[in-house]
């Protein structure tokens, strides 16, 4: 078979990888992939869907998978379906669900999804007047996308001004969300949706702060852990409470998901609840959870194709996965670019490439997430070990990385499972 990959993240090639695994790949294809990408697979630039069309007819290309979430907001799926191209991504209407944390926020609400309780503002002096509703700390939120940065947490008064600042600096916004601070522990949750049925994925674990022990601003991720067996004890509560009532919201709403739904999700005291919805893979959990899948990447595009997912056999890896992201200086404010990257002479299966670009026969540093170094082992610890050996063969000036991915202390149990 002949496979698109749309992206050009760490997150693209973990993807890309997983796809090589399978004996049914005939060509592969990651548009526009990135430098580092394409020293292991066919990266092309495509800058539109007319031109990503034409290339899917003329290639033969049996699946295009969207790995990011601003294709889909420009509505890149509907046009390649409208062609006649089978793709792996939910509709633009779909895709509200990460697009519009309001409709997301709405959607739950309507329908007993649980989640923070939340308030809408349009304005700079709604949003003031709308903080005399919650206690502090407080989750000050982007409605729209914001590439895992528009998110804000308040201490105090000042710290909630000094957000709104930077939230309605932004002259394209119109909408913000502030949202109660719910105690407990992070988890992500990936399902794999066809409209109606859905399989739910391994657990994983994002780090979402700049800095060791979770200090700092909050980023696109800085490295991710899986499977995480603490959360184990929750699934069945997070496919009846919140899955399945979403799948079921959005055919409501005329807009079935299909596609990789991702669940954001806080283990409260009061059971788990949702602190955001994408309409994607995750990175950086994509690059710790598909290295333990052990089951055909292909054969879930065809489930999700032939709404069958009901059918579908997930099989993982007795395994566990550590993923580190390394990042240029600066990040996630005012990335440094441009410095040469020195890398292990071996790295093919441990590297998934982002923010690179090549100079003079050398790849350097374009971006603000550099790359994610992902290890397996048989435990976490061993895992982790094997990571972090990778990381010190690596450099490039400014390097930042967090030193205690996967040293989480996960609480077994908050609550009485019900």
């Amino acid at each position: 078979m002949n496979i698109l990959v749309i992206g050009s993240g760490a997150r693209e090639h973990a993807l890309a990888d997983a796809f090589a695994r399978s004996p049914q790949i005939h060509r592969l294809i990651v548009a526009p992939g990135n430098a580092g990408i394409s020293g292991s697979h066919n990266v092309k630039n495509l800058s539109a869907a007319a031109e990503t069309i034409r290339f899917c007819r003329e290639h033969a290309i049996d699946y295009v998978f969207i790995g990011g979430e601003q294709p889909i907001a420009d509505g890149l799926s509907d046009a390649l379906r409208g062609a006649g191209i089978k793709c792996i991504g939910p509709s633009r209407a779909a895709g509200r669900i990460e697009t519009s944390k309001a409709f997301a926020k709405d959607l739950m609400q309507r329908f007993s999804i649980p989640t923070a309780a939340f308030r809408k503002a349009n304005s700079r002096s709604e949003a003031g007047s709308a903080l005399a509703e919650f206690s502090y700390p407080l989750v000050l939120k982007a409605d729209g996308l914001a590439a895992g940065k528009g998110v804000y947490i308040a201490g105090n008064p000042a710290e909630a001004e000094a957000a709104f600042d930077t939230l309605f600096s932004n002259s394209d916004r119109t909408e913000i969300i502030l949202e109660e601070f719910l105690e407990g522990w992070e988890v992500s949750l990936f399902a794999i949706c066809d409209g109606e049925h859905f399989k739910t994925t391994i657990f994983s674990q994002d780090h979402k702060q700049l800095f060791d022990h979770d200090m700092g601003p909050n980023t696109g991720g800085m490295g991710a852990i899986a499977p995480v067996w603490e959360a184990e004890p929750y699934l069945q509560q997070i496919e009846s409470r919140i899955i399945s009532p979403v799948l079921r919201a959005m055919r409501e709403e005329n807009c079935p998901f299909c596609g990789i739904l991702y669940c954001g999700l806080m283990i409260t005291a009061q059971g788990p609840k949702v602190l955001e919805f994408n309409c994607r893979w995750g990175d950086p959990e994509a690059q710790a959870v598909l290295p333990l899948l052990a089951t055909d990447l292909i054969e879930i595009c065809r489930a999700i194709d032939t709404k069958e997912v009901d059918k579908l056999e997930l099989k993982w890896h007795d395994a566990c996965s550590v993923s580190v992201v390394l990042a240029s200086k600066g990040y996630p404010s005012e990335p440094e670019t441009g410095f040469v990257i020195t890398l292990p002479a071996d790295h093919r299966n441990s590297i998934s490439f982002a923010g690179v670009k090549a100079r003079e026969g050398k790849l350097i540093t374009g971006g603000g997430r550099v790359l994610t170094v992902t290890a397996r082992g048989d435990d976490r610890e061993a895992a982790r070990r094997l990571a972090y050996d990778i990381v010190k063969q690596i450099h490039f000036e400014g390097m930042q990385f967090r030193t205690d991915i996967g040293l989480r202390s996960n609480p077994p149990k908050t609550m009485e499972i019900q």
